[in-house]
C-alpha cells in the first residue's frame, strides 16, 4: 500500500502539469507519454478512494481559539481536509502560532495521503492583515504609491515572508477587483488597487509574482470582481446582485483575472453576489456558467479554484451548509472555505459531499478531478 502511495503521489505531481500549477518540462514524446500515464494511473486510484476522504480533501476548516482542537487534529490526521483557515482570534503570539502550526503539521504527516496541509489566512496589506507585519500598505495605498509596481513587488515579498516566518504556505489575496465608484465597497476598505484594469492586473499580477517566488501560493479575488458592488453590498452579510452589463464584467471586472493566470496564480477565489449578464439566479461560486464557462472556459485558469466564506450572509437563500457545499461543488469549486470557527461546519459540508458522490448527484470523476488539482497543489508546496 506504501509503494501504491508513493506512485500515486508521483501521478498526481505530474497531474499539475494538467492542471497549470507548476509546468513539468517534457522534452521528448515518450516522456509526455510517461507522464500521461501515471497521470492515468493516479485518477484510478482516487475514483476508488472512500468517499469521506475524498470529499474531505476538499474541505479548508476553521476553528475558534489559540489552541487547535483534539477533533480537528484527528479529521486531518484521517485525511479529511485539506487545509486550515487561521484568522487573528487564532494567534496570541508568534511562539503561540508556532506551536499550534506545528501540531496542525504533525497531524497532516500522519494522513494516509502524503501531501501538505493548505495554511492559510487573509494577509492583503493595509487593514486585512490577520498577522502582524508586511505588507503594511493597502492595496489602495499600493496603486498610489510613487512606483506602484515596485510597492506591489514589496507588498507581495513581504506578505511571502511573514506568512513563510509563520509555517503558513497560502495567502488569499491578492484582491485584483476595480472599483468604479470612490468609497464603494471595495474601495472604502482599501481593498482595490484602482479604477483602470489595466493598472490593477499588472498590480495583482506583480503581486502574484513576488509572493509565489517566495514559495507562497497566491489567491486572485473575488472572481468576476466586486468592483461595482455599492458601499453596503457586503456578500458577508447579505445577499448582492451586481447588475452591470456582460461587455463591462468582461472588459473591467475580469480582466485582472486574466493578467493574474498569465502570471501563474495558483488558486482564484469566487465572489458570492449574483451576476445577472452572466447567471440571473446563482452567486457566482455556485453558478457552473461563472466557474465553468468564464473562469475555466473563457480564461482557462486550470488552477485550484476555492469559494469565499461557506457561512456568508449572501448564501442564506440557498439551504444549509451541506447543501450549499454540493451546489458549490456541482458549479466546479475545488475547495471549500469553512470559516465559521466551528469545525462542525466542515464536518457537515464533507458529510453532504460524500453522500451526493455516492448517490451519482456529483459526477466522480469531476470529483476526483477536483481533488488531484488540490493535491496537485499540495504536494507542489510541501
Amino acid at each position: 500500500m506504501a509503494a501504491f502511495r508513493q506512485v500515486a503521489r508521483f501521478g498526481v505531481a505530474l497531474a499539475v502539469l494538467g492542471a497549470g500549477l507548476a509546468p513539468v518540462p517534457l522534452g521528448a514524446a515518450s516522456e509526455r507519454r510517461t507522464a500521461q500515464a501515471e497521470r492515468t494511473v493516479a485518477m484510478a486510484a482516487l475514483e476508488h478512494e472512500d468517499s469521506r476522504e475524498l470529499a474531505g480533501r476538499r474541505i479548508v476548516l476553521s476553528y475558534a481559539g489559540p489552541t487547535p482542537p483534539p477533533g480537528v487534529l484527528q479529521t486531518i490526521r484521517e485525511g479529511r481536509a485539506a487545509g486550515v483557515i487561521l484568522f487573528g482570534e487564532n494567534v496570541t503570539s508568534p511562539a503561540q502560532l508556532a506551536e499550534a502550526v506545528d501540531e496542525l503539521k504533525q497531524a497532516a504527516a500522519q494522513a494516509p495521503h502524503p501531501y501538505a496541509l493548505l495554511l492559510m489566512t487573509d494577509q492583503e496589506g493595509g487593514k486585512v492583515r490577520r498577522l502582524p507585519g508586511a505588507p503594511e500598505l493597502s492595496a489602495r495605498r499600493t496603486g498610489l504609491a510613487a512606483n506602484p509596481a515596485a510597492a506591489a513587488a514589496d507588498a507581495g515579498t513581504g506578505a511571502a515572508r511573514t506568512l513563510a516566518d509563520a509555517g503558513l504556505n497560502v495567502n488569499l489575496a491578492p484582491v485584483v477587483d476595480v472599483y468604479d465608484t470612490p468609497d464603494n465597497f471595495i474601495d472604502h476598505f482599501e481593498r482595490s488597487y484602482g479604477h483602470d484594469p489595466a493598472a490593477v492586473g499588472e498590480l495583482g499580477s506583480t503581486f502574484v509574482a513576488a509572493q509565489q517566488g517566495q514559495g507562497v501560493a497566491a489567491t486572485a479575488k473575488h472572481f468576476p470582481g466586486l468592483g461595482a458592488a455599492a458601499r453596503d453590498e457586503n456578500t458577508d452579510e447579505r445577499p448582492v446582485t451586481v447588475t452591470v452589463p456582460l461587455e463591462q464584467i468582461r472588459a473591467r471586472g475580469e480582466a485582472p483575472y486574466r493578467a493574474a493566470i498569465t502570471a501563474g496564480v495558483r488558486l482564484v477565489m469566487a465572489s458570492w453576489a449574483v451576476y445577472p449578464a452572466l447567471d440571473p439566479q446563482l452567486p457566482a461560486g455556485l453558478s457552473p456558467t461563472v466557474i465553468q464557462g468564464e473562469l475555466r472556459g473563457r480564461l482557462g485558469f486550470e488552477g485550484v479554484t476555492v469559494t469565499d466564506a461557506m457561512e456568508a450572509g449572501a448564501l442564506a437563500p440557498y439551504g444549509d451548509t451541506g447543501d450549499r457545499a454540493v451546489a458549490a461543488a456541482e458549479a466546479g469549486m475545488d475547495l471549500l472555505l469553512c470559516s465559521a470557527r466551528d469545525p462542525q461546519q466542515a464536518e457537515d459540508a464533507t458529510q453532504a459531499l460524500a453522500a451526493a458522490l455516492d448517490s451519482g448527484r456529483l459526477d466522480r470523476h469531476a470529483f476526483t478531478t477536483a481533488v488531484a488539482r488540490v493535491d496537485a497543489l499540495r504536494a507542489s508546496i510541501g
